[in-house]
């Protein structure tokens, strides 16, 4: 009788833990779907057919700062402003490009600030395209203070990027 008994649990034990595999579970990073079955394969669109993404109209680069600012995020500003001024001058003249801090710690900034959902220190890039905001924050410069040629060339890369000109 004990067999039995023990044979169903772990037949219960079992049939649930299947049910359970069968269930899609959630990619917390994301927040899709993922079959964990490796024999059904997601559903693809025409891979030969490359999205595009139109260049930008308009290229700004914002760096986002308090009154009180650490040497990390005052070099920062001083080498995003130094990039674009110095690698994209005509774009600069033109309006095309622009670059600006913003005291976020000031009145007139605080529809600005929300409007990126800057809290603190921050770089952000806002691609207009089509005439709507495609707006960025880039974490990357951080890593990148200790080496101003590393980031002037990451940062002009990125915009050309978004202006399509590689």
């Amino acid at each position: 009788m004990k067999k039995i008994i023990a044979t169903l649990i772990i037949l219960g034990i079992a049939g649930v833990l299947g049910i359970l595999s069968a269930i899609p579970k959630k990619d917390a990073a994301n927040e899709q779907s993922v079959n964990l079955d490796s024999s059904i394969k997601p559903q693809e669109e025409d891979s030969d057919m490359p999205i595009a993404i139109a260049p930008a109209e308009k290229v700004e680069v914002f760096l986002f700062h308090r009154t009180q600012r650490c040497i990390t995020c005052t070099t920062i500003g001083k080498l995003a402003g130094k990039t674009v001024e110095e690698r994209f001058g005509p774009e600069v003249l033109s309006g095309k490009i622009v670059f600006r801090e913003v005291n976020i710690d000031e009145p007139q900034n605080k529809a600005l600030a929300e409007k990126f959902q800057a809290s603190g220190s921050s770089l952000f890039i806002n691609a207009t395209r089509e005439g709507g905001d495609n707006i960025q924050e880039d974490m990357e410069v951080w890593r990148l203070t200790n080496n101003p040629a590393a980031f002037k060339n990451y940062l002009e890369n990125k915009i050309n990027a978004l202006l399509d000109k590689q």
